[in-house]
């Protein structure tokens, strides 16, 4: 009798254990039946929604490169056309000094090769600067602009509109579209009334004083 009790629980024993292990094997299975029959993803959104997502990501990935490579160009661009700048801006002293020499020059009525080598020198220097993009700018007689004019004195003038350049201290000069260096000038201002004491006391006597 002992022998068969023993066998009895063995045997129930090992039934357990089978149908344990049937049930670690049901679960994995009917998870997955779920997943494929509900259609839907870990993100819980359709195939449909998922793909969409995907094409945005595409679409915004393609902008942003493409933005990236224009900017790059560009970047590249300006590297070539403006790498000089600083050479540029240290040669334009040397270009002032021979405008000055010839303005010296002519005021003293001086001529001879010495002044038509400088000349030949000075249009030389224009010359090759011209050729990377480097122009003069034309100020006197227009209008005053903070973007190209460095205004140094400002002078009352008549029969000169207001806010006029009059006068060039110091060329300025372009490289491509940007300003190299801004021109030196003097502007036209409207020219103040002076009243005498007389008349305006009694210009407030009358009505009062006016601003």
């Amino acid at each position: 009798m002992t022998q068969q009790t023993g066998k009895g629980k063995s045997m129930s024993s090992t039934e357990e254990t089978a149908e344990e292990a049937t049930a670690e094997e049901v679960g994995p299975q009917e998870h997955s039946t779920e997943d494929t029959t509900g259609n839907t993803s870990e993100s819980g959104g359709t195939p449909e929604e998922e793909l969409q997502i995907s094409q945005d990501k595409y679409l915004r990935l393609a902008a942003e490169f493409e933005n990236y490579k224009r900017r790059a160009q560009r970047d590249q661009s300006d590297s070539i056309r403006f790498g000089n700048e600083s050479l540029l801006k240290n040669l334009l002293p040397i270009i002032d000094n021979l405008e000055r020499a010839l303005q010296c020059a002519k005021d003293a009525g001086t001529s001879g090769p010495l002044l038509e080598g400088v000349e030949l020198t000075h249009k030389q220097f224009l010359e090759t600067v011209g050729k990377v993009g480097v122009r003069q700018l034309c100020t006197t007689g227009n209008s005053f602009d903070p973007a190209i004019h460095q205004a140094v004195t400002q002078v009352e003038s008549e029969g000169v509109d207001p806010n006029t350049v009059i006068e060039e201290f110091q060329k300025g000069y372009l490289l491509h579209d940007r300003i190299l260096r801004p021109a030196m000038v003097s502007v036209a201002k409207e020219k103040t009334e002076l009243t005498e004491p007389g008349s305006t006391e009694e210009s407030g006597e009358e009505g009062g004083i006016h601003v």
